[in-house]
């Protein structure tokens, strides 16, 4: 592994190796790195390390084995590195070789050893060492540099490893942030692990022998402790992550030594007492030389450890780089928990403290910079995923360094003024935005509670009890675990069992404590989320549904104190929630994002549960109905639970009794509740159970045809009653509540089943038909008659099959526009419930005309499909202008603290109902059923309404972009238009100081954040609103007039930096072509050319060859712009070459910066990761008609990486739409 020494080295040397000349052996290690002599003085010696450097650097050998290792090639391993790079050999040997190879000849082999960690940091650069000893202290003080040769171009690092001074040659692209610790894939996770096992391997192989030389360990610890200095970065992490490897197994010799030491003096206690009375004994001298031995050792051990510590990790334990501080940090933490005689101590607890408040650097940045113009971009800028606001790796490092520490009581009783100091800063840390910093700030609290006695307060619990309502899974199971062993364990509970004990007894008092839990925290619609996240840690009780119901059964019979009623609805709550878990076995909805694959022992559990289920509710659940049939809210979470049965058990074991009790409870239910909750899960219930698959079917169908039948004739007899009355109309309430009561019956069951043979339809939209020439029913009767109605419609277009005669196909066609022109007039109803009704009835009813497909039969459904008019789409749009985004005035008046709640509930039922509208029109927006250009007006609102219905809208926008980028981009600049027609409108004029383009502007900014980073996805789109924006300026300008619409260039502006850089000088040609005399123009009303123009050519490096000093407009007249002038096809630009547009401009002014302007964004790109190639296409204006109107705008190939859209200097923000839209 290491080159023959030169002559230099053959000089004499005394015994033990040591070197007195002031030049060391040079050798040359064959994989690109080389150790040499001396320093680089003349320009003859620079120019032959730049040689040298750059033929390491053009060298294709090199790559070539590392490639070859990495795909498993068969390599001859040549230096050190290799060796343990390819981890073939086993570390032992690789270690015992180089022992023995450094007791043959010291310096040759720490040279070797140098040179492997210069190669671990990914240098393939040179290593050039002199001697110490030849030096004076001043010297080497001025050589500890670190600095750039511009006359080379290399990098030089210069520090000591005594007794050398060591020279660090490199490539100045070795800031390129490639190196081996940082690299993915395997090879390179096996190179780390590799790495960290031949540090601890060396240190154990070397401590009886040469670990106290004092010569190996100076020379390592002093090569270290420089390199962890370096400015750049892949040496500075590589130094300190082997530096806290090194550290770490030094201490694993410390341990040792101690415990060699005590059995060392035990012995010599035994032996003295022995021979007590003797003066002296061999055996006795030779332990207390062995004794003293062990001392002199564990005294160069501690120096080896302090100056480990002082010199590496106190200068990088706040290093900027994230995984420099994570190693230091994750290191310590081992260090306090191997050896906590030395380090359990505040003095190194204290970093960890310290830690958890860790920030990153670009927010330190931020909280020391007094710019207000940077303080302001701070949200944006720490949205990108490679600046996290916080950094997460290190504060994660701090909180599993704190778990072992904590896990183990005999350590957490010593850590009560830690404990104390940063307690407060842990109980926060489950609100941490990174998702795993939260889940492990969690467990450590749940040690901290288990091994320190009182270190939580009640109101520390009470707050992190409530973890288990979050919505991501695993934090919610970490608190699950914190309340269930904190609050509803039994174990060591000093509460009175109650007298019947055992386990039902036990399960019971669990029950109620959880119940009161819940309704304590004021929750009440998330008993689904409790459930779940209790589920890992208490479903051996949770399961128990004897217990429950026996609970609810013998409520107010046993001793105890009775459940109330908020207490039976919990219990209730629970039980279907415990239920669902167990049949379905994955989260409830909202948490988690998508459904659980469960494994094979899952899924036989989870039948064995779901036949536990079906056999004990079979028996008890008609019982639970009897008893609360008259309680809407129970029956109605009572009668879900048949839908996770089992149903073949009815037949299998011979329950078909209980199946007539249940059916005989349902039946009873649906005749005394119209609440629609209770009918629609009794609905369910029957089409649960009347599956034609089962055994108990005809029995289900027979008692569901009868109800129906029961249900139709009530509805009947009080429509005929209704129709005899004089004009149509009743006018007695307790009528008007029963025809009520008993179309919600019927809707609720025409919801699943299909009453067509019971001829609803007509009977129902009689009813409607009166109410629109008449408008004197009341609000009670329209919405169930309108929900029939819709109903019976849907279940006949169902019915259309290929056989289906035209006739009933015509038929069927003028009922669909019969309903349609009805839900149209109840648009404008007096009652707002009505209303919203017929809006959302027909969203649906045209999102299902416009996609159905009658069963493939493609004749049927271009009989019944069905688009919206123009008036139509009008009415819809001004529909959603008039409900949802017009803001009610608020009363104001002095209200109690209950009117204030129910006016607070009132209110977000109201913004519920808000929110259901706009997103059922914008599904019609996003499947083309209403054109695009409609969602113009709802952009409008997106910046003012952006807390209430910004999601929708974003959803929206990111549909659109995803079906049709160039229509979706043209949408967003007509609503900017729109806008600005608008303002300028009603002021007169444009005034930049008002309000309203003030909020044009952020709405325009707004929209260019939703295009994310990645420049080379959304080219086209922001080219064409660059396109469309700039006509629209420039539209009406004749001749020398001022054009009107100029100021409109501000408002684009905001989407410059979303352009390429190449991209930016093509707007700008095309920015010119409207420009008849550029030189005239000037003066304040042109200000928003110059402005754009400057958004264009920002950043440039070649914007002084367009710029002035004076801001004036660069003279490019028309004669330039003849360089355009190419036919259109379609509309589109032909993908001419370039040559080909150079041949045909040649010498112009814009061409040649247009080819500048791309090869240096070319040679600036040359070192991105990735790159495509792609062509923009320009729309020719058709709104002016101008001479060169007919021009073409061509963009050259630019290879793009997409680490240029990174380039930007502009905002990040969560408004990102489309990000998996394909590009």
């Amino acid at each position: 592994m290491i080159a023959e020494p030169n002559t230099a080295s053959n000089l004499p040397c005394q015994k033990g190796n040591a070197v007195h000349d002031e030049t060391v052996p040079e050798s040359a290690v064959q994989n690109g790195s080389s150790v040499s002599n001396g320093n680089l003085k003349t320009p003859k010696e620079k120019r032959k390390v730049r040689e040298q450097c750059e033929n390491i650097r053009r060298k294709p050998s090199s790559s070539k084995r590392v490639s070859q290792l990495q795909s498993g090639g068969v390599v001859e391993a040549v230096t050190l590195f290799e060796v343990v790079s390819m981890g073939k050999q086993a570390m032992q040997s690789v270690v015992d070789d180089w022992v023995e190879a450094y007791k043959q000849d010291r310096n040759v082999a720490l040279l070797d050893l140098i040179n492997f960690f210069i190669q671990c940091s990914g240098c393939q650069g040179m290593v050039t060492a002199e001697m110490f000893q030849s030096l004076r202290k001043k010297d080497i003080m001025q050589k500890m540099t670190e600095s750039f040769d511009e006359e080379t171009g290399l990098q030089y690092k210069k520090f000591v490893a005594y007794p050398w001074i060591l020279t660090v040659t490199w490539p100045v692209d070795m800031d390129n942030e490639d190196y081996p610790l940082i690299r993915s894939g395997p090879y390179w996770k096996k190179f780390k692990a590799n790495f960290c096992e031949f540090i601890a391997v060396l240190v154990q192989q070397c401590q009886c022998s040469i670990l106290y030389d004092s010569y190996l360990m100076d020379t390592i610890i002093s090569l270290l402790t420089g390199l962890a200095d370096s400015m750049v970065r892949a040496f500075r992490h590589t130094s300190t992550f082997a530096a806290m490897k090194l550290l770490t197994a030094v201490i694993s010799v410390h341990l040792n030594l101690d415990v060699n030491k005590h059995n060392a003096e035990r012995l010599y206690e035994v032996e003295k007492k022995r021979i007590s009375g003797r003066r002296t004994n061999y055996r006795l001298d030779q332990l207390e030389k062995k004794r003293k031995e062990y001392e002199q050792k564990l005294l160069e051990i501690d120096n080896m450890m302090n100056a480990i510590f002082k010199g590496t990790f106190l200068n990088r334990y706040r290093d900027v780089i994230p995984e420099i501080r994570a190693t230091c940090i994750e290191e310590i933490g081992s260090w306090i928990r191997t050896y906590p005689d030395a380090f359990l101590n505040d003095s190194y607890l204290k970093y960890i403290g310290w830690m958890l408040y860790d920030k990153n650097f670009l927010e330190s940045l931020l909280d020391d910079c007094p710019s207000p113009v940077l303080k302001g971009s701070r949200q944006s800028l720490m949205y990108e995923e490679s600046w996290l606001y916080y950094q997460a790796e290190v504060r994660l490092k701090c909180l599993l360094g704190l778990q072992g520490i904590y896990s183990r009581k005999e350590l957490a009783s010593r850590m009560d003024l830690f404990t104390s100091r940063f307690k407060d800063r842990i109980v926060s840390m489950p609100l941490d935005k990174d998702h795993e910093v939260a889940v492990q700030a969690m467990k450590l609290l749940m040690l901290m509670s288990q091994n320190c006695e009182d270190v939580l307060s009640t109101e520390d619990c009470e707050m992190l009890y409530q973890f288990v309502y979050t919505t991501h899974r695993p934090l919610a199971v970490a608190a699950g675990e914190f309340l269930y062993k904190r609050l509803l364990s039994h174990e060591g509970d000093e509460e009175v069992q109650p007298k019947e004990g055992g386990k039902i007894g036990s399960s019971t008092d669990q029950l109620k404590r959880l119940i009161s839990f819940f309704l304590e925290s004021k929750l009440h619609k998330h008993v689904a989320y409790l459930i779940d996240s209790l589920w890992d840690w208490a479903g051996t009780f949770l399961k128990d549904w004897e217990c429950m119901t026996t609970l609810l059964l013998n409520n107010a019979e046993g001793d105890g104190e009775a459940l109330s009623d908020a207490h039976e609805n919990t219990l209730i709550e629970i039980i279907l929630a415990t239920v669902r878990e167990a049949a379905e076995g994955h989260p409830p909805v909202g948490r988690g994002a998508a459904k659980k694959i469960l494994s094979a022992k899952e899924k036989k559990i989870q039948l064995e549960d779901c036949t536990r289920i079906t056999e004990h509710f079979i028996i008890v659940l008609p019982q639970l109905l009897a008893k609360y049939s008259t309680d809407a809210q129970k029956v109605a979470n009572l009668l879900q639970i048949p839908q996770y049965y089992d149903l073949d058990v009815y037949s299998t074991g011979h329950l078909e009794k209980h199946l007539d009790a249940l059916l005989k409870e349902v039946k009873d239910i649906v005749a005394r509740h119209s609440d629609i909750s209770v009918l629609e899960a009794s609905s369910r219930t029957y089409y649960i159970l009347c599956s034609e698959e089962i055994a108990i079917y005809n029995q289900v169908d027979r008692a569901q045809t009868q109800l129906i039948d029961e249900l139709m004739g009530q509805l009947n007899q009080l429509l005929d009653g209704f129709w005899k009355k004089e004009e149509g109309f009743c006018t007695d309430a307790g009528e008007i509540s029963r025809i009520h009561s008993a179309l919600r019956r019927v809707a609720a069951f025409h919801n699943a089943h299909d009453l067509t043979k019971w001829n609803l339809y007509d009977k129902i939209v009689r009813l409607l038909v009166f109410e629109v020439e008449h408008g004197s029913l009341p609000v009670l009767m329209i919405l169930p008659a309108l929900q029939c109605t819709y109903f019976s419609l849907l279940w006949k277009l169902a019915a259309v099959t290929e056989k289906s005669p035209k006739e009933t196909l015509f038929a069927l066609r003028r009922e669909l526009r019969r309903f349609s022109q009805i839900c149209m007039c109840f648009l404008h109803h007096k009652e707002k419930d009505v209303r919203e009704k017929a809006f959302m009835i027909l969203c649906d009813w045209l999102l299902i005309l416009s996609h159905q497909d009658s069963n493939n039969n493609e004749e049927a459904a271009r009989i019944v499909d069905y688009l919206p008019s123009t008036s139509l789409q009008e009415k819809l749009l001004l529909f959603i202008q008039e409900h949802v985004f017009v803001e009610q005035e608020e009363e104001s008046k002095d209200l109690t603290e209950e009117e204030e709640r129910k006016n607070e509930s009132c209110k977000l039922d109201d913004l519920h109902k808000k929110r259901s509208l706009l997103a059922a029109y914008c599904k019609l927006i996003v499947y083309n059923v209403v054109e695009m250009t409609a969602a113009a007006e709802i952009y409008k609102y997106y910046v003012k309404t952006y807390n209430d219905f910004g999601d929708i809208i974003k959803e929206m926008l990111s549909k659109t972009r995803h079906n049709n980028k160039i229509q979706s981009a043209k949408t967003l600049i007509l609503c900017l238009q729109q806008l600005f027609q608008t303002h300028a409108g009603s002021s007169g004029g444009v005034d930049f100081s008002s309000a309203s383009f003030t909020n044009m502007k952020e709405l325009a900014r707004r929209f260019s954040l939703t295009f994310g980073w990645d420049q080379v996805k959304s080219r086209e789109s922001v080219a064409m609103i660059h396109k469309e924006g700039i006509e629209f300026a420039f539209q009406g300008a004749t001749g020398k007039c001022f054009p009107p619409n100029l100021s409109f260039l501000l408002i684009i502006s905001e989407f410059s930096n979303k352009l390429l850089k190449p991209d930016k000088r093509l707007v700008y040609a095309y920015l010119q072509r409207y420009i008849a005399e550029p030189l005239s123009c000037r003066g304040d009303q042109w200000q928003p050319l110059i402005w754009y123009r400057n958004s264009l050519l920002a950043n440039e490096d070649e914007e002084s060859s367009v710029l002035s000093s004076s801001g004036e407009w660069s003279p490019v007249g028309t004669s330039k712009t003849s360089s355009f002038k190419r036919k259109l096809s379609n509309g589109s630009l032909p993908e001419t070459s370039q040559n080909e547009a150079a041949s045909k401009a040649p010498g112009l002014q814009c061409t040649a910066q247009l080819a500048s302007a791309t090869g240096k964004s070319r040679k600036r790109l040359k070192s991105r990761e990735m790159h495509l190639q792609e062509h923009l296409q320009f729309l020719c204006p058709g709104g002016l008609r101008r001479r060169y109107c007919k021009d073409e705008i061509k963009t050259e190939d630019v290879k793009q990486g997409k680490g240029q859209a990174q380039d930007t200097s502009e905002d990040v923000d969560v408004d990102v739409v489309g990000a998996d839209q394909d590009s």
